[in-house]
C-alpha cells in the first residue's frame, strides 16, 4: 500500500500529469503551501495553470517525456491513458507512480478528522457547505473542492492537520482507496459506465469502500435512497442515516416548506426528539438533503449547532451550480454543472416552480458514452423544461464515437412532445437565443464540460452590443 506522510518530505519533488483538473490542481496547490517542489503538465493553458504557475509550480503545456526530470514522485489523473509519454518515462525510470485516488487516499490519513462526500450528485454542494460551516467556526480545516467557493477564493484552502473536507468520487473505482474517519454516502446511482459494468458493479465498489472503515468510523447515509440500503450490511464502525419525513432515519428533515423563490426551511427532528429549525440560502428540494448531510458531519464532530444553523442559512451556492451569470432582456442567464440525467431533472423541477416565463435548458451532453448508455434516461430527465437546446457532445477523456450524437437524443426528446432542437456551435446556440427569448424567461445551460462559457458568452456579447450601440 502506498503511504504519505506530508511531514517528512520523502517525496519532496512531484510532478503531476494532467495537473489542469480541478481535483489534481488541489492538491498540488496543497503540497506547494506544504513546501513541495510541484511541477506539471496538462494539454492546454488556462487560469488554473496560470494561477499554479504564480504560486511556485513549474508548468508544461503538452504532455512529452522531456517534462519529466527525475521527480521523487508523479501523480497521474485518470484520463491519462497507459501510452502517454511521461508515464512511460517515469515508469522507465523506476520512479514511483500512482494514481490521483491512491495519493488522495493516503493523503487523507495524515489528518486526525477527515469527512469524504460520496455519491452520484451533490458531492460538491455538500463539500462546499461543510467547508463554509467550518471556516466559520472555531476550526482551521484543510478543503479540497470541486468548484470555487467564494468563502475560500477558490477550491481549496490549506488549514491545519485537524480537520480534512473532501469530495470522494467513485469514478475508476477510486473510493477503494479512501479511509476518511467520517463517510458521507448521498446517493448511489448509475454513472460512470464507461468503467463500471452497471448499477450492481458500482454498488459493490461503495460496499469495498464501506469495509475500509474501521470500528472507530462514522457513516452518514440517506436512508431514503434506495440504493443506499444495499451496502448497510457492509459499513464498519458507526451508522447515522438521515432522510426527508421518515421516521426510520436517525435524523429526519419534517414540516417542509419553501419561500417564493424556493428556498427550503424545515425542522430537523434530531435523535434525541428534538427539534432544530433550518433556512436554506439555495433553491430546491435536493438541497435539504445536501443540507442534512453538511448540518450532521459537522455537529458529530463537535461543531455547535447555532454556527452550523447561521453557515446552512448564508451559504449561497458554489459556482456552476444553478448559478445566475446575469440578464439579457429581461431574462435571467444561469448556468449548472448538472450531467447526468438525475441532477438535471432535480434543477430543472426546482427551478421550473418559481419561473415566471419560459424555462429554457441548453444541454452539452458530456462524453460519448455517458450519452449513449443513459440515452433512455436523458429523454426523460427534461420534462420540466419549456424548451432544450442540445449541442455538441463534449469528448472530454474519450475518443469520437460514431454510434452516438446529439441528434439521437434530441429525436427521443421530440417523441416525448418536448420542445427540442439540435444546434451544434455554441455561437449558434447563443444567436439562437437572441432570438428567442422573452422577458422573465430563464435561461440555463447545463453540462460538466464547457457550457458556462456560453452562459457567459451570452450574457458578455449582448452587453459588448449594448455599449456599441451607444458609442
Amino acid at each position: 500500500m502506498f503511504t504519505f506522510n506530508i511531514e517528512d518530505k520523502k517525496y519532496l519533488n512531484i510532478h503531476f500529469i494532467g495537473i489542469g483538473g480541478i481535483s489534481m490542481s488541489g492538491i498540488a496547490m496543497l503540497l506547494l503551501k506544504h513546501g513541495y517542489n510541484i511541477s506539471g503538465s496538462d494539454r492546454k493553458a488556462s487560469e488554473i495553470l496560470n494561477h499554479l504557475s504564480e504560486n511556485g509550480a513549474n508548468i508544461y503545456i503538452g504532455q512529452k517525456k522531456e517534462n519529466i526530470h527525475n521527480p521523487d514522485l508523479v501523480i497521474y489523473t485518470d484520463a491519462i491513458l497507459p501510452d502517454n509519454e511521461e508515464l512511460m518515462k517515469a515508469k522507465s525510470l523506476d520512479i514511483p507512480v500512482v494514481t490521483r485516488g491512491i495519493f488522495l487516499g493516503a493523503l487523507m490519513r495524515n489528518y486526525k478528522n477527515s469527512i469524504a462526500v460520496s455519491g452520484s450528485h451533490g458531492k460538491s454542494t455538500t463539500t462546499s457547505i461543510i467547508s463554509k460551516i467550518l471556516m466559520n467556526s472555531p476550526e482551521d480545516p484543510t478543503i479540497l473542492l470541486g468548484g470555487d467557493l467564494d468563502e475560500i477564493d477558490g477550491n481549496v484552502h490549506v488549514g491545519s492537520e485537524d480537520f480534512l473536507v473532501t469530495e470522494a468520487c467513485e469514478y475508476k473505482g477510486n473510493i477503494r482507496h479512501y479511509f476518511p474517519s467520517t463517510v458521507i454516502v448521498l446517493n448511489i446511482d448509475e454513472d460512470h459506465l464507461d468503467y463500471y459494468k452497471n448499477l450492481e458493479d458500482i454498488v459493490e465498489t461503495f460496499k469495498a469502500y464501506m469495509r475500509n472503515q474501521d470500528k472507530n468510523s462514522k457513516t452518514i447515509l440517506n436512508l431514503n435512497e434506495k440504493n443506499n440500503r444495499l451496502i448497510l450490511d457492509s459499513i464498519q464502525g458507526r451508522l447515522i442515516t438521515y432522510a426527508q419525513e421518515n421516521d426510520d432515519a436517525d435524523y429526519n428533515a419534517i414540516n417542509i416548506r419553501f419561500d417564493e423563490i424556493g428556498r427550503p426551511e424545515f425542522d430537523l427532528k434530531m435523535p434525541d426528539g428534538s427539534l432544530e429549525h433550518f433556512k436554506l440560502g439555495i433553491i430546491g428540494r435536493h438541497n435539504i438533503n445536501n443540507a442534512m448531510a453538511s448540518i450532521i458531519a459537522t455537529y458529530e464532530n463537535g461543531i455547535d449547532i447555532e454556527i452550523i444553523r447561521e453557515n446552512v442559512k448564508n451559504y449561497t451556492g458554489l459556482h456552476r451550480r444553478m448559478e445566475l451569470i446575469g440578464k439579457v432582456n429581461g431574462t435571467k442567464i444561469m448556468t449548472d454543472y448538472g450531467h447526468h440525467p438525475s441532477e438535471i431533472k432535480v434543477t430543472l423541477e426546482a427551478l421550473k416552480e418559481h419561473t415566471k416565463g419560459r424555462l429554457i435548458c441548453i444541454w452539452q451532453p458530456h462524453t460519448y458514452s455517458r450519452t449513449k448508455t443513459l440515452i433512455d434516461e436523458f429523454a426523460k430527465c427534461f420534462d420540466y423544461a419549456d424548451e432544450v437546446i442540445v449541442t455538441e457532445i463534449y469528448a472530454a477523456r474519450e475518443k469520437y464515437d460514431p454510434s452516438i450524437h446529439s441528434k439521437d437524443v434530441v429525436k427521443k426528446l421530440i417523441e416525448r412532445n418536448i420542445d427540442a432542437k439540435y444546434i451544434q456551435t455554441f455561437e449558434q446556440a447563443r444567436d439562437y437565443i437572441y432570438e428567442d427569448i422573452k422577458e422573465d424567461d430563464l435561461v440555463i445551460t447545463t453540462g460538466c464540460g464547457t457550457p458556462n462559457e456560453l452562459a457567459e458568452m451570452i450574457v458578455k456579447d449582448q452587453n459588448q452590443k449594448k455599449e456599441k450601440a451607444l458609442i
